[in-house]
């Protein structure tokens, strides 16, 4: 009798792995994963496929090392392209994670939101961001629960407008830059009056002349639509203005004050809108 090994085939066991899950068509399909990678995947922070998944190869039981048959995929997919469907999976599919560490990512991420909460917020009596300490108080207060499928800036912008309506809380202004050729800068100064901006500097010696404000982020675009009387423009600098010693957003949104500039229509994802 042989004592050879023989590996059923159809099968391909895998260890140290994410799993992402999709039933379809009454079928269980999943897909092996490198741990931590998919959330950063389904935030467009990793973009390299081959940095996700452990093997272009879908399963009908990763843990057993089962393949998925192709008459299967061809019925629940239209195709038996392997790295297609990982990619459906990977976008649409259930991650399959054990209680504590499902717990641990929940804990994790419900920090995140608190931390972009409170640096995009002011306390509107100080003009100053709330600690994070009490920020994440305030979300207990107003029962938030975190979502796995929906990005921490998503989420943040969300907990923003629950709690503006049971808080002294309000969104931090925009430092923008508005410019106008010279012979319009006085309209653009009585444009900028108009909106209540809080002027920070001016230059009126400029090639062209600049003035550099601090608005309500609101406004934004219907400033930009007015700029035009004047052919003027608008460039954000900062997408969170705090008192001075407060905390900025700044390396959240990758936006450097004063050593980059954002034209406003680019600002949008910038801003949670």
């Amino acid at each position: 009798m042989s004592r050879t090994l023989v590996q059923p085939v159809g099968q391909k066991r895998l260890t140290n792995v994410a799993v992402v899950r999709l039933r379809k068509h009454g079928q269980r399909f999943e897909i092996a994963c490198f741990p931590n990678k998919v959330l950063s995947w389904r935030s467009h922070v990793e973009k390299d496929l081959d940095e996700v998944l452990q093997s272009h190869t879908v399963y009908s039981n990763v843990s057993k090392g089962v393949l998925a048959k192709s008459k299967e995929l061809i019925k629940a997919f239209g195709t038996d392209d392997q790295t297609k469907i990982c990619i459906e999976i990977l976008e649409k599919g259930e991650l399959q994670v054990s209680g504590k560490e499902r717990e641990a990512q929940l804990s994790s991420q419900f920090r995140d939101i608190a931390t972009i909460v409170m640096e995009k917020t002011i306390n509107p009596e100080t003009h100053r961001p709330y600690t994070i300490t009490m920020i994440e108080r305030l979300m207990h207060e107003i029962h938030f629960a975190v979502d796995p499928n929906l990005t921490s800036k998503e989420q943040a912008l969300k907990v923003i407008k629950k709690l503006m309506e049971h808080f002294p809380i309000k969104r931090a202004p925009l430092r923008v830059r508005f410019t106008a050729p010279k012979p319009k800068f006085a309209g653009l100064m009585d444009k900028v009056v108009e909106w209540n901006a809080i002027v920070i500097s001016k230059d009126e010696s400029g090639n062209p002349p600049s003035v550099v404000c601090e608005i309500e982020p609101s406004i934004l675009h219907s400033c930009e639509e007015r700029l035009k009387d004047v052919q003027g423009r608008v460039e954000v600098l900062s997408v969170s203005a705090h008192a001075e010693g407060g905390s900025s957003v700044d390396q959240h949104d990758n936006v450097e004050e004063s050593s980059q500039t954002v034209p406003a229509k680019e600002a949008d994802v910038l801003l949670l809108k």
